[in-house]
């Protein structure tokens, strides 16, 4: 039997952080590939402690639902799951984007462990963005004529924070799809609230790398880029701004191919998941006018 058990920071605040963990793994659930699904959180029940207490295979694999590398990924999450053994660097990761899998013995509870790098930062996360760019223009060929900006939050305190953004900008850059792409933050140069400047194009699709939609992709975000005024006042999309047409799509763990990723990084850590990906890449495609 193998399990999978995603984690992910939850909110007590916001009643919809965990949303997206739910939904991702109700996915990976309807797929079959695992004997068991089980989600944990930092800020919610269940609790990281209790995740591998919940589950009866012997053979567990842990996919963290975060954006980057850092102190909730190589530190709290296996403290917390009470990893024997854990050392960062058997992730073999020194640039903040490739920490893989390694496995482990959970002391109190006798299971092999699998614990995998953050989806954030596997490559498939690319994917998702420009899937997030087609879900919010309704076009599954949009790239022509568009910029995309891939954002960020940016601090001072993550030095990865920055390095997961700039990553998978470089890498969809690097596909020619769009006429533009730029990493953009929140706290740091290049900053979003400029977003128009930053771009020729007439239409410019913003991807927003956070897990769930809160505080700073419904608030601060849009009014910082000026797309309204009051965020409770909502505002269009796309959203004219400085002549431009921003196509404002939200938190990109929102984007239902987010369970592909997660999917993935279970694969790399060894898991059998079948067909499991190709079922949630087709079942989550987006139609285009010829799919009508």
């Amino acid at each position: 039997m193998q399990a999978l058990v995603i984690v992910a920071h939850g909110s007590h605040l916001n009643p919809e952080s965990s949303a997206p963990t739910f939904a991702h793994a109700d996915t990976i659930r309807a797929t079959s590939a695992f004997d068991e699904v089980r989600e944990a959180f930092w800020k919610e029940e269940p609790h990281f402690r209790e995740a591998l207490r919940t589950v009866a295979a012997d053979e567990v694999f842990v996919v963290p639902l975060f954006i980057s590398e850092g102190y909730f990924t190589e530190e709290v999450i296996p403290r917390e799951l009470r990893l024997e053994g854990w050392d960062v660097t058997d992730w073999e990761s020194g640039d903040g984007v490739s920490a893989s899998h390694a496995t482990y013995t959970a002391d109190d509870v006798e299971k092999r462990v699998h614990y995998a790098g953050p989806a954030g930062t596997h490559d498939a996360m690319s994917d998702v963005i420009v899937r997030r760019a087609e879900s919010v223009s309704g076009d599954p060929d949009v790239g022509e004529g568009f910029g995309l900006a891939v954002v960020g939050h940016g601090t001072k305190r993550n030095e990865h924070s920055a390095r997961a953004i700039e990553y998978h900008a470089d890498r969809i850059r690097e596909r020619g799809r769009f006429d533009e792409v730029e990493a953009l933050f929140m706290d740091e140069e290049p900053e979003v609230d400029d977003v128009t400047e930053y771009f020729d194009s007439d239409d410019v699709v913003v991807v927003p790398l956070f897990v769930a939609d809160g505080y700073h992709t419904q608030e601060d975000i849009p009014e910082d880029m000026g797309l309204t005024e009051d965020y409770r006042e909502g505002w269009e999309t796309p959203a004219t701004v400085d002549g431009q047409q921003i196509w404002y799509a939200g938190a990109v763990g929102t984007e239902p191919l987010m369970a592909d990723v997660l999917l993935e990084r279970a694969a790399d850590a060894g898991a059998d998941v079948g067909d499991a990906i190709e079922q949630v890449r087709e079942g989550t495609r987006v139609s285009g006018p010829a799919d009508d």
